[in-house]
């Protein structure tokens, strides 16, 4: 497919179990669309590469599935993705399956809304948390402390559910973890950033990728990074060829 309307970018790492179930969610909910699904296997030492194959073998054609010759975290394999993909609109979700696929037509449709003209990156917002009351706490004082340093009127920047422009998520600065501060790094750009209501769902299958110190304390430097870059970008510059 040379023109998708949408490009869906999935990180994945040693996601087996999930790989399958969530790529023929994928291609149900957007079964109205022309669209392409980019899977980035970030150093899975498990079956996750072959049952992609097998899948896309299976009649999934709108599947790629690209593969890191080492692993460089989520961040990295996002921008991967985005950078193969074909379409000039992004939707993200997370490969373990908890993001719901059928959420994305609501991104979408915010997007499309008169009013969310000037918008480049549709959050997804989790109003009911399916996950252990430990990861739920981490991420009310995670969200908590950003929303209180950042100011980017986002209660949910850690959802993995999106949908941005492509071209301005190229022009971002790049370093690990940025994914967790799109909404800041966007509006830095002068970009405007709306959240939408989405589901969520509790792990069925694998185990998470990330601890408390993944969360909390590479988090807290990554946040004063952000600041940095804030605080140094000069927003509208334009050049004129004479």
């Amino acid at each position: 497919m040379k023109n998708p309307e949408l490009s869906v970018v999935v990180p994945v790492c040693n996601e087996a179990e999930n790989v399958e179930p969530l790529a023929r969610e994928i291609a149900a909910a957007l079964r109205d669309l022309e669209f392409e699904m980019i899977f980035v296997d970030d150093g899975s030492t498990d079956q996750t590469v072959a049952t992609l194959l097998q899948a896309r073998a299976a009649g999934l054609a709108q599947l790629r599935v690209l593969r890191h010759s080492f692993r460089s975290g989520q961040s990295a394999a996002v921008a991967s993705g985005v950078r193969a993909a074909r379409a000039p609109w992004i939707a993200t979700l997370d490969g373990d399956g908890q993001n719901d696929p059928a959420d994305i037509p609501k991104l979408l449709v915010a997007r499309s809304d008169p009013d969310n003209a000037d918008v480049r990156l549709v959050m997804g917002n989790r109003t009911t948390r399916r996950d252990t009351g430990f990861r739920r706490f981490q991420s009310r004082v995670a969200n908590g402390v950003r929303a209180a340093m950042l100011g980017d009127g986002t209660p949910d920047t850690g959802c993995g559910i999106k949908l941005f422009e492509r071209a301005a998520f190229l022009e971002l600065p790049r370093f690990d973890h940025m994914h967790r501060f799109l909404p800041a790094l966007f509006i830095r750009q002068s970009a405007r950033v709306v959240s939408v209501p989405v589901n969520h769902r509790p792990r069925s299958k694998g185990t998470s990728k990330y601890g408390m110190f993944d969360r909390l304390w590479v988090g807290i430097v990554d946040l004063f990074g952000v600041l940095w870059l804030r605080r140094r970008y000069r927003a509208g510059l334009q050049t004129r060829e004479q």
